[in-house]
């Protein structure tokens, strides 16, 4: 995940540290007008305006004159009357701390750290969503116990670190069912594009898609929003598949259509970064997650799946 370390002590203000961040650009996504976001959160409750969550942000950071700090998006969080804040904070170096934090819905208190499911089973709902609304490469039998989805952003630094380790998981547990979900953040300027183009080699090959992947993987740093479409032709070239017509696909509306899909699903299951795995139904951070701990969770899944 993208957090940045010179926001610590900042941050324990407030402890947003704790939060998943929504990897979304301030100045990419589009501001709502407060009279837009000022709308039901659910029955007999409203989110806050825009001017509120700015004033907020401003009592809470603007004591130090090289932080800026901005709202990015104001929305409903499910059917329990909590609003959801996403925001930014930056400073003078550039760097940036994605936070998101609830609002109460008497919009008296703001709740800090990650809002998850209770009950005998917390992550079923998550579990049936992902079976339903999946549409990326497969590995593994159709019919295993354990069922893992990733959200992932081929321009995303921390998913290629993290690549690694999920390789050996699945290595050492082959009865998992794995999914992988193009998830590109609106801070990057061609993960969307490459997003197209993984979505494409998967349709052509199943077998190409993984090796365009990692291949993407390693390629990060030597490509740019100029020559997107030059490497990523020429990795699927790589990958086995023809680099040409996989240009072409990525072009087409359907393309489009599919990667919006996947997009609304990671949001509809609480996505905010990358990168994110859910083991059936159980968010975990990908990023910062040792493999013995990866490990446990699909051994535990496994037994519960019984």
């Amino acid at each position: 995940m993208h957090r940045q370390i010179f926001f610590v002590l900042l941050l324990s203000t407030l402890t947003f540290a704790q939060a998943p961040a929504p990897k979304k650009s301030a100045t990419s996504v589009a501001r709502k007008p407060a009279a837009e976001v000022a709308k039901p959160a659910s029955a007999g409750a409203t989110v806050p305006s825009e001017q509120t969550a700015e004033a907020f942000l401003h009592q809470m950071f603007g004591y130090d004159s090289t932080i800026s700090s901005k709202v990015v998006e104001i929305k409903p969080f499910g059917d329990i009357g909590l609003a959801q804040v996403d925001a930014v904070i930056a400073n003078t170096q550039g760097q940036k701390q994605f936070l998101t934090f609830y609002i109460s819905p008497d919009q008296k208190h703001a709740i800090a750290g990650e809002v998850i499911p209770f009950g005998p089973k917390p992550f079923a709902e998550a579990h049936a969503r992902l079976e339903k609304g999946v549409n990326g490469p497969v590995r593994g039998p159709a019919k295993a116990p354990v069922t893992i989805v990733e959200f992932s952003d081929l321009q995303c630094p921390h998913c290629k670190v993290a690549a690694p380790n999920l390789e050996k998981l699945l290595a050492e547990e082959p009865n998992v069912h794995f999914v992988f979900q193009n998830y590109p953040l609106p801070m990057h300027n061609w993960a969307a594009k490459a997003a197209a183009y993984s979505d494409c080699v998967g349709l052509a090959s199943n077998d190409a898609v993984w090796k365009f992947i990692q291949k993407t993987y390693d390629a990060q740093t030597d490509i740019t929003e100029a020559n997107a479409d030059q490497k990523l032709t020429a990795i699927a070239n790589d990958s086995g598949v023809k680099g040409d017509e996989i240009a072409a696909c990525a072009a087409k509306p359907e393309s489009k259509s599919r990667l919006e899909a996947s997009l609304a699903l990671g949001r509809a299951v609480g996505v905010t970064g990358t990168p994110t795995i859910f083991i059936n139904g159980r968010k975990t951070d990908l990023g910062g997650a040792p493999i013995e701990y990866l490990k446990n969770l699909v051994e535990f899944e496994a037994k519960q799946a019984k």
